[in-house]
C-alpha cells in the first residue's frame, strides 16, 4: 500500500484539477471522413488530420496534404463558439473599474479556399481561432471589452473540409 503525506496528497489532487479538464476536452473531440464526398482516389499523403483545444481555449487544426484530388479545390472552415463574462471599460476612466459587465456568447471563425496544386495534390494549411481576437461586444463602441479571468468557456467548435461540387464535408472535426 502506498502512503502519501498530506502535502503529497494535496499535490496529486491539485494536478488532477489542472489536467483533468484538458483530458476531458481531448476525449470529446470527434473526427469523421466521408470518402463519398471527395474525388475518387483521394487520400492523406502527409501530416495528420486533427484539431487541438489549447490551454487558452483557442483551437488549432493541423496542416496536412491530400493526394488524388485531381483539380478539385476545397473550402476549409473553422468556427468556435464561446461564452464569457465581458467587462466593458471606458478608456477615459479607471481601466480596473468596469462600466458594464455582461454574460455574452460570441464566435471566432476562419474560412479559406485551397486550390489543388500540380499532380492532384492539395496542401491544407493549419487553421486556428482565438477568442480574444474577436469583438465580444460592448454597448458603446468606444468602450474596451475585456474577458473576465476564469469565465471563458469554449462551448463547441467545428472544422470542415468540403470539396468543390460536393454536397457535404469530406472531413469533419467537432469538439468538445
Amino acid at each position: 500500500m502506498i502512503r502519501l503525506t498530506r502535502a503529497q496528497l494535496v499535490l496529486v489532487v491539485s494536478l488532477l484539477v489542472l489536467v483533468l479538464p484538458s483530458i476531458i476536452a481531448l476525449a470529446a473531440i470527434t473526427s469523421s471522413l466521408d470518402p463519398s464526398q471527395a474525388p475518387s482516389g483521394t487520400h492523406l499523403q502527409t501530416g495528420a488530420i486533427g484539431c487541438t483545444v489549447n490551454p487558452d481555449q483557442s483551437v488549432t487544426c493541423s496542416t496536412f496534404e491530400l493526394a488524388g484530388v485531381g483539380h478539385t479545390d476545397v473550402d476549409v472552415a473553422l468556427t468556435a463558439s464561446y461564452t464569457a463574462i465581458v467587462d466593458c471599460n471606458n478608456p477615459g476612466a479607471n481601466r480596473n473599474n468596469p462600466i458594464e459587465s455582461h454574460t455574452t456568447s460570441f464566435s471566432a471563425s476562419t474560412q479559406i479556399t485551397v486550390t489543388s496544386g500540380k499532380n492532384g495534390r492539395l496542401s491544407v494549411p493549419a487553421q486556428s481561432v482565438n477568442p480574444t481576437a474577436v469583438a465580444q461586444g460592448c454597448p458603446n463602441p468606444n468602450w474596451t471589452p475585456v474577458i473576465r479571468a476564469g469565465t471563458l468557456t469554449l462551448e463547441s467548435f467545428s472544422y470542415t473540409l468540403t470539396f468543390e461540387d460536393f454536397a457535404s464535408p469530406y472531413i469533419s472535426v467537432t469538439g468538445p
